[in-house]
């Protein structure tokens, strides 16, 4: 190994971690300096939904496609969504099995994995691309984060999947690049959309003991048919 994928490896990912988390931190101590206001509505609806219930349900929300409309009417694109954060998981254990537990990757289960789930992930990158340049509606609620953050991912995901084998026999550049590129990634998202997942369980978790307090979560599915006017 080369002095300067040592330093990729290594140093470069301590470095863009750490200021990750302090801006992070930052954030989040920004964030919880505000106190939550309190419901001013008395509670209403079934007596058996609280806001704990609530919160519950709303935290969980993400794993229940059939909770909403637009996943319930079009699962292929909650198929995509899942593809697409399992690849974000793997490429970024990927970055810490290569410098600190590499002799995992000589398994071929686990690089089968990897190799699957990031190659997947790249595809749906693509595919999410194409759809947001093509289809007029996504043009315009795109902003140019959305932009670079698609594509600069599926790159990503790209350098990820060939960085699978850990072979440098063949030289080290896309080693080089991937872990650039996740360095990068690192100091980049807390000041992108990318971030929402930091604030995805403090929105939803608010949400939730807001609508359980108000009896609306979880929701209560009726055994009555649709009414239709015709």
């Amino acid at each position: 190994m080369s002095d300067a994928l040592h330093f990729a490896e290594h140093t470069l990912q301590e470095i863009a971690l750490i200021f990750m988390a302090v801006v992070y931190i930052i954030r989040l101590l920004w964030i919880f300096h505000f106190k939550a206001g309190r419901d001013r509505q008395a509670p209403t609806g079934a007596f058996n939904t609280t806001p704990a219930k609530g919160a519950l349900y709303s935290l969980a929300n993400i794993m229940m496609p059939w909770g909403m409309e637009s996943t319930r009417k079009k699962p292929l694109f909650y198929i995509q969504f899942v593809i697409f954060h399992l690849g974000v998981v793997s490429a970024i254990l990927l970055s810490f099995i290569i410098p600190y537990g590499p002799s995992l990757l000589e398994s071929q289960f686990i690089a089968a994995i990897l190799h699957s789930s990031i190659g997947l992930a790249c595809l749906v990158g693509c595919i999410r691309m194409i759809r947001r340049i093509t289809k007029p509606v996504m043009r315009a609620i795109s902003s140019p984060d959305d932009y670079f953050s698609l594509a600069l991912l599926t790159a990503w995901f790209f350098f990820a999947f060939w960085a699978v084998p850990n072979n440098t026999q063949n030289g080290e550049t896309i080693l080089l690049i991937y872990f650039w590129m996740t360095a990068f990634f690192l100091i980049y998202v807390p000041f992108s959309k990318i971030s929402h997942y930091l604030y995805y369980p403090i929105t939803r978790y608010y949400l939730g003991k807001t609508l359980g307090h108000r009896g609306v979560y979880p929701f209560k599915r009726s055994n009555r048919p649709e009414v239709v006017n015709h």
